[in-house]
């Protein structure tokens, strides 16, 4: 896969927004589950009957994702889209063939997996029928497969990392609580989501914009022919505001907030919400007239939560365990274990065993991945020197077990992706004080500025070896930093670009509050929400490069008016939005 992607904001609609994580000892209620006890036995009955097949399974999993879903899309103070649904998805991955060489070996990496979708009702019958339908035709897939890999292992070149296709480990056994659809007041939340929404009619700035309530509520049931048995569950909900305008140049301009809770008492204040979505459409008003920069490289300090992303685009993903084998992959880190790739002041970590950090709660937070591992922290890089990888059960040279990160979207064949990623330095000084060594970057380097990143939207890397091995990362609020003491100025329409290895070295010192970033991350095993935790970070140097021009015009016709009067911008409003 040539890119892998990382949102602030998006709605995922055919799979759970965040992985189960909560475990609860209750075993007798998972016992009764009439979906995992057919699961179990029908599992059971495909390993028996199969064994006399040639080639044989040798591993076989079903995973069932039972998903309770409501989302409520408010616009300009009216309800859009209200929506309810129960959805059960199965998937079925077979194994044929050896773990030493199966079916999923090099370019075959996803024919191992299939869905469907399974009956709502528990009625066992039916359960059963759909299971045994696609275990047969995902093992009549499997067995293709690996015909296909035996003939291209004879006629190919010996691999340079030769390891397992799969690794040998420990059967799991965690019977958590299934979730239920939580109870709210639908009527008050449609008031309450209409009310946020209404908040961008007093900017006729704003072009688009909606508020979006998600409440989802995923079990998943997992089941393999090693004697794993999972239940896991952890109920989310989310509200989004998105909004979006259009400078005079026709370039796009979009902000956006996102609030996470495990609970709805979990979920910020009415005014916290308020306050951010009155500050998404003032930046809007700002960008939409702020000048455009031009391509430049020099000193740059990155907030937080931009450096947070940062680092998931740029290390996360080369520490990716698949990344390390394979032909195709760029493999940027894979001769690297034990030596210096970052400076010695940061060390990086993921661990998806963490639910909040700092008081916020962390979408990349799960206690079993997709292959039924236990989840765990993995010290990436200390110190600067790297340590291993992000590793599913697909081994690599020196890495032949899992550490809990095979991680995929529902569905999809699970690969070594990132969690919790979060980086922590050692040579930091008050935030207060970051501006002024910036500053002091700028004079030392005789440059007529710096760029201050206050707020990114996401970004997106290249890692395999036919495409140069850079990444993008896309800031939304950079501010022009003086050293001759000119206020800062607002600026648009640029991209962070850059090579890893060149990149990573020009990091100066960092301050001491840590930042959070929660996202949904997209690359070849679909998305999964992740978190990505970061001090703000000065750089010696940065580059950015002009993003890609629109070339459609504002709206020519003016905004319609609100209550028969004409919609003026927000500043001229002296009663605040009330809260609900």
């Amino acid at each position: 896969m040539p890119i892998s992607r990382l949102f602030v904001f998006g709605l995922f609609w055919g799979v759970s927004l965040v992985p189960g994580t909560a475990v609860q000892s209750s075993p007798s209620i998972a016992a009764e589950s009439v979906l995992l006890r057919t699961m179990q036995q029908e599992l059971d009955r495909a390993m028996s009957s199969l064994s006399k097949a040639e080639p044989a399974p040798y591993f076989i999993s079903y995973s069932a994702s039972d998903e309770f879903n409501s989302v409520i899309i408010a616009a300009n103070g009216a309800i859009v889209a209200n929506i309810n649904r129960h959805e059960r998805v199965g998937s079925i991955t077979v194994r044929v063939g050896g773990r030493d060489l199966d079916n999923t070996h090099g370019e075959n990496r996803t024919n191992a997996v299939t869905n469907a979708n399974l009956p709502l009702d528990d009625k066992p019958d039916a359960i059963a029928r759909v299971l045994w339908q696609n275990t047969d035709h995902m093992y009549k897939k499997a067995s293709q497969a690996y015909l296909e890999v035996k003939t291209n292992i004879k006629v190919h070149a010996e691999e340079d990392d030769a390891s397992a296709d799969f690794s040998t480990e420990k059967a799991q056994i965690a019977i958590g609580v299934p979730a239920v659809p939580p109870k709210f007041d639908q009527q008050a939340w449609e008031k309450k989501v209409r009310s946020f929404s209404a908040i961008f009619n007093r900017y006729p700035e704003v072009e688009s914009a909606q508020v979006v309530l998600v409440v989802d509520s995923p079990t998943r049931y997992f089941v393999s022919s090693e004697g794993s048995r999972i239940v896991t569950s952890r109920p989310l909900i989310r509200i989004l505001a998105l909004a979006s305008t259009r400078a005079e140049d026709g370039m796009e301009l979009a902000r956006s907030e996102t609030f996470d809770g495990a609970s709805f008492d979990k979920l910020p204040s009415d005014d916290v919400i308020i306050a951010k979505i009155e500050k998404i459409a003032q930046d809007l008003k700002k960008l939409k007239t702020s000048p455009v920069v031009e391509p430049f490289t020099g000193p740059a300090l990155l907030s937080g939560r931009a450096a947070a992303v940062f680092f998931h685009e740029v290390v996360g993903h080369r520490l990716e365990g698949q990344r390390q084998r394979g032909e195709n992959e760029g493999q940027t880190f894979t001769k690297k274990v034990d030596q210096p790739v970052l400076p010695p002041f940061l060390s990086v970590e993921d661990d998806p065993t963490l639910v909040t950090l700092g008081g916020t709660d962390l979408s990349g937070n799960y206690s079993y991945d997709e292959e039924g591992q236990k989840s765990t922290r993995v010290e990436l890089i200390a110190h600067g020197v790297l340590k291993q990888f992000l590793m599913s059960r697909m081994p690599v040279k020196g890495f032949l077990h899992s550490n809990g990160h095979g991680r995929a979207q529902t569905g999809m064949m699970p690969v070594g992706r990132q969690g919790n990623l979060i980086v922590r330095s050692s040579k930091s000084i008050p935030d207060s004080e970051l501006r002024a060594r910036l500053i002091e970057e700028i004079k030392s380097q005789k440059k007529p500025y710096g760029l201050y990143f206050e707020d990114i939207a996401g970004g997106f890397t290249l890692t395999v070896r036919n495409m140069p091995q850079a990444f993008q990362i896309m800031p939304l609020m950079v501010w022009k930093v003086y050293a001759d003491g000119r206020p800062d100025e607002l600026v648009r329409g640029v991209d962070i670009i850059g090579t890893p290895l060149a990149a990573l070295n020009r990091i100066v010192l960092t301050g001491q509050k840590m930042d959070v970033f929660n996202g949904e991350c997209g690359a070849e095993s679909g998305s999964v929400p992740v978190s990505a935790a970061a001090p703000a970070m000065l750089f010696s140097e940065i580059e950015v490069q002009k993003v890609a021009q629109g070339h459609d015009r504002p709206p020519v016709l003016p905004p319609p008016t609100l209550n028969g009067a004409r919609l003026v911008p927000a500043a001229q409003h002296n009663r605040k939005p009330e809260a609900h």
